[in-house]
């Protein structure tokens, strides 16, 4: 089976990460791509290689110096994010498409790398007045990281027309629905000759 790359992206609050949740419930032939990175892990709940690939900074930079990255970013200093190119290939191995859920700079990698033979899809919000207010419900980060994180989105809104899809999460249901058959129909195109 020659593999696909599914990518989606999308400021922080938008939805994408509940979208490919939804994705991987309903379609068997998707794997989830699992992220490399510096960070410690959270709390008690986070697994190494199920949540992420948690390396060290050192580790890491010896992987972009042996090219293993498809991309990869230092999100601050000394903060690595990352997805590696064995973890595309473990999934395509297993005879399952790769989808992944990164931010936008690195979706924009990815489909720059895989070309063809990847679907790019970013996931926006109605506004950014409304990305506001879910990241304020949330309740998980302070006024000022809300704030950061809207301006970053701004930012981000502007790389929309470099993807090969938009899906409008003004609705859940019907954002998801309409991820699903930008996704079925992606996977039963032709397969891109690489």
């Amino acid at each position: 089976m020659q593999g696909k790359i599914i990518i989606f992206s999308a400021p922080s609050g938008a939805g994408k990460t509940t979208i490919v949740k939804h994705l991987l419930s309903v379609n068997p032939n998707l794997g989830f791509s699992i992220s490399a990175c510096t960070r410690d892990k959270r709390g008690r709940t986070e697994v190494n290689g199920k949540d992420y690939y948690f390396i060290t900074p050192e580790d890491f930079k010896k992987r972009i110096g042996n090219d293993e990255f498809v991309e990869w970013e230092e999100v601050y200093e000394g903060a690595f994010y990352g997805t590696l190119k064995s973890e595309i290939e473990r999934i395509w191995q297993s005879g399952k498409h790769a989808i992944l859920d990164v931010d936008v700079k690195g979706g924009l990698s990815i489909k720059h790398f895989y070309k063809e033979r990847a679907l790019a899809v970013f996931v926006k919000p109605p506004s950014i007045e409304e990305l506001a207010n879910r990241l304020q419900a949330r309740n998980t980060d302070s006024a000022s990281s809300i704030s950061s994180r809207v301006f970053k989105a701004k930012f981000e809104m502007g790389f929309e027309d470099q993807f090969d899809e938009v899906v409008v999460n003004d609705n859940l249901e019907a954002a998801c629905a309409k991820a699903e058959k930008l996704v079925n129909d992606f996977l039963k195109s032709e397969p891109a000759i690489v």
